[in-house]
């Protein structure tokens, strides 16, 4: 994904990682004649680990690891 930052990236992992734990305390309640119930984990986790890996993509870029290198004998 282009022009995402690596801040921007680890922004949105630790939203995902806060979404998570507000669904762990509690997925579904009531008020009344009123319920809500918040998003399917299964669609967090999904993008906790697309963030995730987004992070650790950018953090090897950023560092210089992740490049190849190709050696060619000169003969």
């Amino acid at each position: 994904m282009s022009g995402i930052s690596l801040a921007t990236a680890t922004e949105r992992l630790q939203q995902y990682l806060d979404a998570e734990a507000k669904v762990l305390t509690g997925q579904q309640y009531s008020i009344g004649d009123r319920s809500l119930t918040r998003a399917n984990i299964a669609q967090i986790r999904e993008g906790i680990k697309y963030w995730d890996a987004e992070v650790k993509r950018l953090s090897a870029a950023n560092s210089g690891r992740g490049r190849s290198l190709t050696i060619r004998p000169n003969w």
